[in-house]
C-alpha cells in the first residue's frame, strides 16, 4: 500500500524542490508537520502520504517522480540492512527484463514494485533506471559507503591511458572506476557479495564485457595469476583487520611485508602483482601513506625498482601512479610529485616518456631516512626561490599606496537616486559600454570604462552620464561605496535605489578625483598584500633550501 511508504528529510527536500534547511525549518515552525514514524532521532523517517497531504494543504508545490516512487517502494520493503540485497535483485530484474527463462515474480512477491519498475525502465531505459536507484542507494548509505567522486574517477581513467584493454579493480565498490576506465574487458572484486551484485549489474547494463566476484581480494584473490593491462583501485583506508597475520610472506609482497597498520601498501603491491610488465596502476591513497615511518622501506623499494612513478594530491587524498617494470628495464631517475593536479595529465605523459617536467624530483634526493613522498613537502623546493624572492622584493619596494587627502566636512548634502537620475535623463542605459561609461556588477566594484567599446556581460549594470550634470568618476565612487556598505557579500543591492549626493558639477569632479585615488589606493594595498605573501613564501623556501641567507 502507498501509505506504508516512508521518506527521509532529504527525500522531502527533493520532492518539494527545496534545501534540507527548509525542511528543518518547517519541522520547527509548523506544529502540524507530520511527526516521524520511524528511523532514528538523527535520521527520522516520515509517512510519504502524510507529507504529501501536508504539502498539498500548505499550497507548497511538489512532485514525486516515477523514479522516486520506485525507490520509496523498494526501500520500504525491508530494513536498510538488507537494502543492498534488494537493489541487487532489482539489477537482476532490469538486466533480464523480458527474458523468458527468468521468472522474477517468483523471487519478488511485490507485484506493485514489479509494475513500477517495468514502467520506469520503459520510460527511462533499463540502465538509466538502475543508475537512478543506485544514486538513491548511495545517498541512503552515504556514511557506510565510500564512492569515488566522478571527477577523480575520470582523472584516474585518463591517467591509465585512452585504450587500457583489460582493466582490473580489486576493490571496486559499486564499479564506478571500472565504468569510467573505458576498458574493453572489466574485472572487479569487492568484499561484500551484495555490493558485488549491484556493481555487476551496473556493468552489464552498460553493455560491458565483465567479470565480478564478491570476496575480499587481499585474503581471497579471485584473480590469482591474472595480469591485466591496467589496474585502478580506491581501496578502504585505515582498516586494521585486513589479514596481516594470515598473509605474512605472501608472494605478492615483492617490495616488502606491509606493516600491520598500513593496509594501503598491501593494496599497492596487490595491484602491481596483477598488471602486465609495462602496465599502469592508478590507486587512491591516504596522504599519510606518503610519509609514515613504518612504510618507508616499501616506499624506498618501490622507488629503487622504478615501480612508483608519481604521487599527485587530488581532492584531499593522493593518487599513486605506478608502472610495473619491464624485465631488465633501467629504473627512472625522477619521481613526479604534484600538489596541484591541474596539469597532471600532460606532465604525466611527458614524464612517462622520460622528459624532464616541472615537479619531477630526483629519486636519489628522496632516499633519505624518512623517504617522505608528500607532494606539498617537495613543492616548496623551488630551484629558483632565491632569484624570485629578490625580483619580487624589487617590485614590492615600488609599491607606495597613498590615500587622498581628505578633510572633515560639516555639510550634509541632499540625495537623489539612480532611478530618479534615469527618469530625468541625467543617466541613460547604453546598448554597449563605451569610453567614460560607468560599469558595476556583483563581482566587480564599479568603475569608469576606458578603451574600445565592449559588450557588457548579462550581470553587469551600465550607465552613461550627461557630463555637464553628472561626473562619471563621482557616480562610480558612489556605486562602489554602496557595494562596500552592504551588510553581507550575499546581499543583493537594488542599484536604482542607490543614493547619490546632490552636488554641483565642480564639487562632483573633486569628489570623483578623490574616489579615483581611493580606488587606486585599494588596488595598491591588495597588490602589496599579494606580493607580500608571495615574498614570505619564497623567503621561507629560500632560507630552508639554502638558496637565501641573512645578509648580516
Amino acid at each position: 500500500m502507498e501509505e506504508q511508504a516512508t521518506v527521509s528529510a532529504a527525500d522531502i527536500a527533493r520532492i518539494a524542490g527545496v534545501g534540507r534547511a527548509a525542511v528543518s525549518n518547517w519541522r520547527r515552525r509548523y506544529g502540524d508537520f507530520p511527526p516521524p514514524v520511524g528511523g532514528t532521532a538523527s535520521s527520522p523517517l516520515f509517512s510519504l502520504l502524510d507529507v504529501e497531504n501536508w504539502l498539498r494543504e500548505r499550497g507548497k508545490p511538489f512532485e514525486i517522480s516515477l523514479g522516486d516512487r520506485v525507490w520509496q517502494r523498494l526501500r520500504n520493503l525491508g530494513d536498510d540492512l538488507s537494502l543492498s540485497l534488494r537493489v541487487g535483485r532489482v539489477g537482476t530484474f532490469l538486466s533480464r527484463r523480458g527474458s523468458r527463462d527468468w521468472d522474477f515474480s517468483a523471487r519478488y512477491d511485490d507485484a506493485e514494485l514489479l509494475e513500477l519498475l517495468d514502467r520506469f525502465a520503459e520510460e527511462q531505459g533499463a540502465r538509466e533506471a538502475f543508475e537512478f536507484l543506485c544514486e538513491r542507494y548511495v545517498e541512503a548509505h552515504s556514511r557506510q559507503l565510500s564512492v569515488t567522486a566522478e571527477p577523480v574517477a575520470a582523472l584516474m581513467s585518463r591517467l591509465i591511458g585512452p585504450e587500457p584493454g583489460v582493466v582490473l579493480d580489486p576493490a571496486c565498490g559499486l564499479g564506478t572506476l571500472l565504468l569510467a576506465s573505458g576498458g574493453t574487458r572489466l574485472l572487479g572484486q569487492v568484499a561484500d557479495p551484495a555490493i558485488s551484485c549491484i556493481a555487476a549489474h551496473r556493468l552489464l547494463l552498460a553493455g560491458a564485457d565483465m567479470e565480478m566476484y564478491g570476496a575480499d581480494a587481499l585474503s581471497m584473490d579471485s584473480y590469482e595469476g591474472l595480469l591485466a593491462d591496467a589496474v585502478v583501485c580506491d581501496p578502504p583506508f585505515n582498516e586494521r583487520e585486513w589479514g596481516y597475520d594470515e598473509l605474512v610472506g605472501d608472494p605478492r609482497w615483492e617490495y616488502g611485508q606491509p606493516p600491520r597498520g598500513e593496509p594501503e601498501l598491501a593494496w599497492v603491491q596487490h595491484c602491481l602483482a596483477h598488471v602486465k610488465p609495462g602496465g599502469l596502476v592508478a590507486i587512491r591513497m591516504p596522504p599519510a601513506a606518503a610519509g609514515r615511518r613504518t612504510g618507508r622501506r616499501i616506499r624506498g623499494n618501490l622507488l629503487r625498482a622504478g615501480a612508483l612513478r608519481a604521487v599527485v594530491t587530488v581532492g584531499g587524498s593522493d593518487l599513486w601512479l605506478l608502472r610495473r617494470p619491464e624485465p631488465g628495464e633501467r629504473p627512472p631517475s625522477r619521481l613526479l610529485l604534484l600538489a596541484d593536479p591541474s596539469t597532471v595529465e600532460e606532465q604525466w605523459r611527458e614524464h612517462l616518456r622520460g622528459a624532464e617536467v616541472p615537479g619531477a624530483v630526483r629519486i636519489i634526493d628522496l632516499l633519505d631516512e624518512e623517504i617522505d613522498l608528500s607532494p606539498a613537502l617537495h613543492q616548496a623546493r623551488d630551484e629558483h626561490a632565491g632569484e624570485a624572492f629578490l625580483e619580487i622584493l624589487k617590485h614590492f619596494e615600488g609599491i607606495r599606496p597613498e590615500p587622498p587627502s581628505l578633510a572633515v566636512s560639516d555639510e550634509r548634502p541632499k540625495f537623489t537616486t539612480i532611478g530618479e537620475l534615469l527618469k530625468s535623463g541625467v543617466l541613460t542605459v547604453p546598448e554597449s559600454v563605451e569610453e567614460g561609461d560607468v560599469v558595476a556588477s556583483p563581482a566587480v566594484p564599479a568603475y569608469v570604462h576606458s578603451g574600445a567599446p565592449v559588450v557588457a556581460e548579462p550581470m553587469m549594470s551600465k550607465y552613461r552620464t550627461d557630463p555637464e550634470r553628472l561626473d562619471a568618476a563621482f557616480l562610480a565612487g558612489c556605486l562602489r561605496a554602496a557595494g562596500q556598505l552592504a551588510p553581507t557579500s550575499s546581499t543583493r543591492i537594488d542599484l536604482k535605489r542607490t543614493r547619490i549626493p546632490r552636488l554641483p558639477i565642480e564639487t562632483q569632479r573633486a569628489h570623483g578625483a578623490a574616489f579615483t585615488r581611493l580606488a587606486a589606493f585599494e588596488d595598491a594595498l591588495r597588490e602589496a598584500a599579494e606580493s607580500g605573501l608571495e615574498l614570505v613564501r619564497l623567503g621561507l623556501a629560500g632560507l630552508t633550501e639554502g638558496q637565501l641567507k641573512p645578509e648580516n
